[in-house]
């Protein structure tokens, strides 16, 4: 079992920035891809980012590239989701979740069903 708490979720402004963390304890947080996941009222979950176990290789959706940078430190069993320049479209409740895979192809780390692991969320909520 691993267990996720999410923290740093809160309102701003649009343009501003955010930083959200993931703590993990549970197994060994280095053998998980970790991954940021969204979900806003009225829609489904969707894939942010997500970080392959050694940090190597980082992933984003579309939506978010350039904007949002997600980084691990496996020494302290955390993982970061830093936010700029956000939208009022970024609000929703983001996730944080861990995946134990060995490969990383991109389809795979941006779909949500090979995550077993999810913390309880917390809301980011962007005014206009």
């Amino acid at each position: 079992q691993v267990q996720l708490v999410e923290s740093g979720g809160g309102l701003v402004q649009a343009g501003g920035s955010l930083r959200l963390s993931c703590a993990a304890s549970g197994r060994t947080f280095s053998n998980y891809v970790m991954g940021w996941f969204r979900q806003a009222p009225g829609k489904e979950r969707e894939f942010v980012a997500a970080i392959s176990r050694s940090g190597g290789n980082l992933y984003y959706a579309i939506s978010v590239k350039g904007r949002f940078t997600i980084s691990r430190d496996n020494d302290k069993n955390l993982v970061y989701l830093q936010m700029n320049s956000l939208k009022p479209e970024d609000t929703a409740v983001y996730y944080c979740a861990a995946a134990s895979l060995v490969f990383t192809p991109s389809p795979v780390v941006r779909n949500s069903g090979e995550y077993a692991y999810w913390g309880q969320g917390t809301q980011v909520t962007v005014s206009s």
